[in-house]
């Protein structure tokens, strides 16, 4: 089951994989060090992670990494492109709003 990528960023907990996993390659052990949760609580967010095409594993030996997968991050930082765009073009509008108030009081 292919599941939206979405459904993989709106936990903190994935977003914290997330977030280790994009600095370097980890086993699954080693990632839920981090977390205060079981072992198969991690594996959960991982599956969840696996099946949002956000990270791959990559087995070496008897070991299993995962790494992030940039393009499908990239994916995520499209959708939000065009939020930035509406709030850049607000901002804009309250500096020009400012500028124009700085300058009555003057």
């Amino acid at each position: 089951m292919r599941r939206d990528i979405f459904q993989a960023i709106a936990d903190p907990t994935r977003r914290a994989i997330i977030a280790l996993i994009a600095v370097q390659a980890m086993t699954p052990n080693a990632i839920a060090e981090h977390f205060d949760t079981t072992r198969q609580a991690v594996s959960k967010h991982l599956k969840i992670l696996t099946e949002c095409e956000l990270i791959t594993q990559n087995h070496q030996g008897r070991e299993i990494y995962y790494l992030l997968e940039i393009d499908k991050m990239k994916e995520i930082d499209h959708w939000l492109d065009q939020f930035r765009k509406i709030w850049e073009s607000r901002f804009e509008q309250l500096d020009t709003l400012l500028e124009g108030l700085k300058s009555q009081q003057k």
